[in-house]
């Protein structure tokens, strides 16, 4: 039997470096690999060099060969003609993968139309059937920009796999999705194993490689430094950097004692209600965010976590009740980390560029940036690359530096870890947290993990967690140490933004 996908010493390069060390792989029909690894350690750029994609300034050397008898060196291009057919890509981040121009429906039926080669009405109906078996059924008519990060993704899985590639190439698959919508796309993942397809997942997500199985692989620096079993990689790890990797779940972390937080509020929201669409994403919902204090916010993507946070800094306007925020302070000392910080980037400026005005702006202090880069484990050679040009880990952390920079008094974190691997999660919520209680920071953190939400809120608002018009429960909080406080909503789950 031929394997579907074969590199020989596939290795990626710049002008001055190797970034990834040569590597073989083979993916026979139903077999799984999946590279886990530090953020930047290459897995990424590995995958971009199999497909054939890579940003411009690096090139990869080595073979690549494909069970329709399709070869070819490693920096060639040809294989791009085999995109969609042979070999289907899902990016990490959707929006890149989407346009911006085209709705739902539309985005997925063009595969069918013009890769599969049906119809226009089947291909709309085979189309309808994708994203209703993803829960996207309310969205066929959106725009990319309509939907929230998770529903994005699944769009981007939809029109991904469409065209019915034998491997599938999948750069963090299930990254913010809530669990139920990751145990969803995992089982599309299987059936096209099923199908006799093979999957190239590269992922930060401990779980998702559990359930997979198959052949794990552990990346660091640009070197696999351990591989095996899925079983076995990840129940008995040998090397300390896996061990280390696994002991960073944030079902592992130790919870800190919380003490009630003084002074007054930074935002004062009442009675808070939003729609989106002409549906009600919630309702009744009201809390105090104090200087220093961590609020944590779950619940289903769609739901309206992303919603509340920009209403909460004027970005979006609610349909009830009120918002209010400290006169004495500027506006822009209420700050937003982005879901996906490629967006929040211009393209074509550097990033030392880009710090550099905002110093000159904000009239801020430059000597902060060398200690945050070394505290955020970022070099500073990356500094002159552009956005583009570096991981989407890597960009998520320049996310916090830039708004660290700005001394904010509120910061709407809106799934700030969701392309950080598990040691850096860690680090990088810590180094968070930190910097809230140092310097009086409000926080209002959005994730789907509850583990991690637990570990270091103050407060827990959950959204659309039971369905239609659940009320969610409210301990009161004790003088001392305290357990996260939940908050009193009237919510309403919906799958429109």
């Amino acid at each position: 039997m031929k394997p579907l996908l074969k590199t020989e010493s596939l290795e990626i390069l710049t002008l001055e470096a190797r970034l990834v060390d040569p590597l073989s792989i083979e993916l026979f029909p139903g077999e799984v690999l999946t590279i886990i690894g530090e953020t930047g350690s290459g897995k990424s750029l590995f995958a971009q060099g199999v497909v054939g994609n890579l940003p411009p300034g690096l090139h990869a050397c080595g073979h690549i060969q494909f069970a329709d008898g399709f070869s070819e060196e490693g920096q060639s291009r040809g294989r791009q003609a085999l995109w969609g057919r042979e070999i289907a890509v899902l990016p990490q981040e959707p929006w890149l993968s989407l346009d911006p121009t085209m709705r739902a429906l539309s985005q997925v039926s063009e595969t069918y139309e013009y890769v599969v080669g049906v119809g226009k009405d089947e291909a709309r109906r085979s189309a309808k059937g994708d994203l209703s078996r993803l829960g996207l059924e309310h969205a066929q008519e959106k725009y990319p920009f309509q939907l929230s990060g998770g529903m994005a993704q699944r769009l981007a899985f939809a029109a991904t796999n469409a065209g019915g590639a034998k491997v599938m190439v999948a750069d963090e698959p299930t990254k913010g999705l809530d669990s139920a919508r990751i145990g969803e796309v995992i089982a599309l993942l299987q059936a096209g194993l099923q199908n006799g397809g093979a999957l190239l997942i590269i992922t930060h997500d401990i779980e998702v490689a559990r359930r997979l199985g198959g052949t794990v692989m552990i990346m660091l620096k640009g070197k696999v430094i351990e591989t095996g079993s899925a079983e076995q990689v990840l129940n008995n790890p040998q090397h300390t950097y896996t061990q280390q990797l696994l002991n960073a779940e944030p079902a592992s972390w130790k919870v800190t004692k919380r003490e009630r937080i003084q002074g007054g509020p930074v935002v004062r929201v009442r009675d808070l209600g939003v729609d989106r669409g002409g549906r009600a994403l919630f309702r009744q919902l009201s809390f105090d965010v104090r200087p220093g204090e961590i609020v944590g916010v779950t619940g289903p993507s769609g739901c309206g976590k992303s919603t509340l946070g920009d209403v909460l800094l004027g970005l979006m306007t609610s349909t009830e009740g009120s918002v209010s925020k400290r006169a004495d302070v500027p506006r822009v000392a209420y700050q937003k980390l982005f879901q996906d910080p490629v967006a929040a980037f211009p393209p074509t400026v550097t990033l030392a560029r880009n710090l550099a005005d905002l110093v000159k702006l904000h009239k801020l202090d430059a000597n902060r940036i060398g200690p945050l880069l070394q505290r955020l484990r970022l070099e500073p050679e990356l500094l002159n690359r552009l956005p583009g040009n570096v991981s989407g880990g890597e960009l998520q952390r320049f996310s916090l530096l830039r708004v660290l920079l700005i001394n904010p008094v509120f910061i709407f974190a809106d799934e700030p870890s969701s392309r950080l691997d598990l040691i850096t999660q860690k680090e990088v919520l810590e180094l968070l947290v930190e910097a809230a209680k140092e310097s009086d920071t409000a926080v209002l953190l959005v994730s789907h993990d509850e583990a991690l939400i637990e570990a270091v809120s103050d407060q827990r608002i959950r959204l659309g967690e039971h369905g239609h018009g659940a009320d969610l429960l409210t301990s009161a909080a004790p003088t001392n140490s305290v357990p996260a406080r939940e908050i009193t909503a009237k919510s309403i789950r919906e799958e429109i933004i």
